[in-house]
């Protein structure tokens, strides 16, 4: 009995990791709204080289997202980096990809003009799985999330099968999404995608934005916390036996012998 207790809380918390992970990294991912752009940054490639670019970014979405839970902590204390560092840089990169995607003029649709299917792969990771897919809010949730390490190895162990669960579900939504995305393209026509495109665009610019700002918060935070000189105490508080400023004592306790 007591061994199948612990099997079903050891199932419970592999599930709870994958929860976790899923529900945190997920929507910060949202390969539905990234897909209109990684059509429009594939313009003119065929097919199979949309299929083979879908499988390469899910796979390199798994590893990125992975190796943030599993390592980014280490790595950033490694290099002295701090999440909001990660954030700020991050958000600004995002910011000019948003902000190129949408400034910048309706591709053309010649047949003559499809590029090279090398030059397509090599935009696979940048900035097609980083920024646009896994941005530097999904990394620093990532990070966070992978901090919070267990005690016990055994449960360090269950915890990091359910973060390469939990991955391998989201980069398993990347995939469909992108290798379906140019059916749904077909089935908006050109003017729709293009109009999903922009939107999808400025979406990108405002979480850029926003991954930015708390970025400069966080660091606006640690500065004005470490302005603090140490042994000020803030208006209002009374420190130990001090005195107020209204000359009352700061003890109301009796002394003794004192009549109550």
């Amino acid at each position: 009995m007591p061994t199948f207790t612990m099997v079903d809380e050891d199932l419970r918390q592999m599930l709870r990791a994958i929860l976790v992970v899923v529900a945190a990294i997920l929507p910060i991912v949202n390969p539905v709204g990234s897909a209109p752009i990684f059509l429009a940054m594939t313009h003119g490639a065929d097919s199979s080289t949309r299929r083979a670019l879908a499988g390469l970014v899910a796979f390199n979405s798994f590893v990125l997202l992975l190796g943030s839970l599993i390592f980014g902590n280490f790595v950033l204390r490694l290099f002295g980096l701090s999440v909001p560092v990660v954030q700020l840089a991050g958000g600004l990169v995002l910011c000019a990809l948003g902000w190129r995607m949408l400034t910048e003029d309706t591709p053309a649709t010649p047949q003559d003009a499809t590029p090279q299917v090398s030059d397509s792969i090599a935009r696979a990771f940048y900035p097609l799985t980083l920024p646009l897919t896994v941005d530097p809010g999904a990394i620093s949730v990532a990070v966070t999330i992978g901090a919070n390490h267990s005690s016990s190895i055994s449960r360090v162990v269950i915890a990091v099968i359910g973060a390469i669960i939990g991955v391998a579900i989201i980069a398993g939504t990347v995939w469909l999404t992108y290798r379906y995305a140019e059916r749904v393209a077909h089935w908006l026509g050109h003017s729709r995608l293009m109009v999903a495109m922009r939107l999808s665009a400025f979406i990108v610019l405002c979480i850029g934005v926003q991954i930015a700002w708390n970025g400069v918060k966080a660091l606006a935070e640690e500065l004005s916390f470490a302005a603090v000189p140490t042994g000020i105490v803030p208006s209002g508080t009374v420190p130990g036996n001090a005195t107020p400023a209204g000359g009352a004592p700061a003890s109301t306790s009796p002394r003794p012998g004192t009549p109550r």
